[in-house]
Parts: C-alpha cells; structure tokens; sequence
C-alpha cells in the first residue's frame, strides 16, 4: 500500500524525537491524514507479512466487549504484554466493552436511585445507517475519561464515524496515538474489516477508509526494519470475503481472505 509507505516516509522525513513512557523514544509527526478506497482490495499491507487471523480474532474480541483476554490469548498472543497471569489477563474497560457496554447512569426522580443500563454504539451505529443514513452522528468512541486509570492501555484509536455517500459507506478513524510498525497496519485492517462488515449488514458499497492519527511515531528500535520496508514494492492487494449472514452472528470462520501475496516478513520489539 502506497499511502501506508507514504505514511512512513513522512514521519522518518519530517518527524522530529521525542520522548515518551516506554523508555524506547520516537520519531513523531504530528496530525497525519490518509485515506484508502476500499472498494479496490482489502488494504492488508503487502510489503511484509500482516497476521491477517489476528486481525479477525481481534476485532471479533471486541465485538464481545470483554475486559479480559483469557478466550483471546487461545488464539493470538497480540494483548499478552499488556497484562498477565497475576492479573489474571484482565485488561479493564477498554476499546470493545466502550464500544458495546458504554455505561449510561440516570436517577430516578421519586426515588433517587441510580439504575445502570448500557448502549451497544456498534448496534447504534447499524441503526443509524439503515433509518438515517443521511446522519452526520453516526459515532463510536472507545475513549471513556472515567476509566482512564483502571484499564490496561488509554484507547490509542479514540473514536470512528461512519459517513453514507451516493451509496457507499465510509469510516473515518481518529487515533491519538499510533505504533507505525506494529499498531496502524492492524488497525487498517480491523476497521476496513468493521467497515465491510456493516456495509453488507446494511446493503450498501463500500466505500473510502480514513484515518487521522494525531501522534505517528516510530520507536527507535522499529526504524532499520521501517527503512528496508519502504524498499519493498507494493503487491496487489488481497480480497476480503465475508458469509452473508446477520452482523452479530459472524465468527471467525465467515472470514475469507482471497489472493494475499506479500513479502517476508518484518519482526518489530513490542514497546509497552
């Protein structure tokens, strides 16, 4: 993908180091933009070897709203730095749980008790799409300030808006933080996979993925393999097919990925 390997370019050209909480610094830009036309292959990088069922199983993870990973460590091992054993795998209230099980508090006004309830944003959104496409409130967001101290890791990719167009259906991502290596390859892929997935759920094309990403760094240790993979030319890009059967109950097994030829891939240190 040209405008992942544009991407890179930019930050290794005009980043400038920082510091940061890994002990590892970065080379940071700020406030970079891009977008992909999904309806010309599913953009699973192909300058190195993305985990493409890591990507479906996190993604399907989310989609359950777990605070832990003890289900999710049976297949991918991509969440285990984040928490461990001891803890017994708990990563807090983060990404799918907002996502799913946003928390929504009211008082009763004879009583004053407080009733919790919880709004599924992700069924939100379908609905949204299908009775009111022309919405421009069609918002999900991972980012809760309340449980900012309680959770594994602050939400990298805060919130996503889906947009209807002639059609087409379109998903911007804002992210406050992304690992270039390691982080947007596999977030590129879970919402062109989320994207396609409510697309076929509500009939309509896709369409355009884009992406803001406020802080686009690579760590130090990540530059040598980012630099050999600028100089790899780009493949054509695979096809993504998915069973057509109702949104809530696709698994694993419904995700087909078709023609992905890539190149060797690139081993990147995890920075926590």
């Amino acid at each position: 993908m040209k405008e992942y390997l544009k991407l890179v370019d930019t930050v290794l050209s005009d980043g400038i180091k920082k510091t940061n909480r890994t002990g590892v610094d970065t080379i940071m830009y700020f406030g970079y933009h891009y977008k992909v036309d999904l309806a010309k292959g599913f953009p699973l990088l192909t300058t190195k070897k993305v985990f493409f069922n890591s990507v479906i199983r996190e993604l399907l993870w989310y989609l359950k709203g777990e605070t832990h990973i003890r289900n999710l460590r049976k297949h991918t091992k991509i969440w285990d730095a984040w928490t461990d054993e001891e803890k017994n795998w708990e990563i807090g209230k983060m990404y799918g749980y907002q996502w799913v099980k946003w928390e929504k508090f009211s008082e009763d006004p004879k009583t004053g008790n407080i009733k919790k309830t919880f709004i599924n944003q992700i069924d939100e959104a379908i609905n949204l799409i299908k009775n009111n496409p022309n919405s421009r409130r069609i918002v999900v967001t991972a980012w809760n300030p309340s449980v900012i101290d309680e959770i594994a890791l602050p939400s990298c990719h805060a919130f996503f808006i889906f947009n209807v167009s002639n059609g087409k259906l379109n998903c911007h991502l804002t992210q406050r933080s992304g690992d270039i290596a390691l982080g947007i390859p596999f977030n590129l892929a879970c919402y062109a996979t989320l994207t396609q997935m409510i697309a076929q759920e509500t009939n309509l094309d896709l369409g355009e993925f884009s992406h803001y990403i406020n802080d686009a760094h690579i760590y130090e240790n990540h530059l040598e393999g980012l630099k050999e993979q600028i100089k790899r030319e780009p493949l054509t890009l695979p096809k993504l097919n998915i069973t057509k059967k109702p949104f809530w109950e696709l698994e694993f097994e419904d995700f087909e990925l078709l023609n992905y030829k890539h190149h060797p891939i690139i081993k990147f240190p995890v920075a926590v």
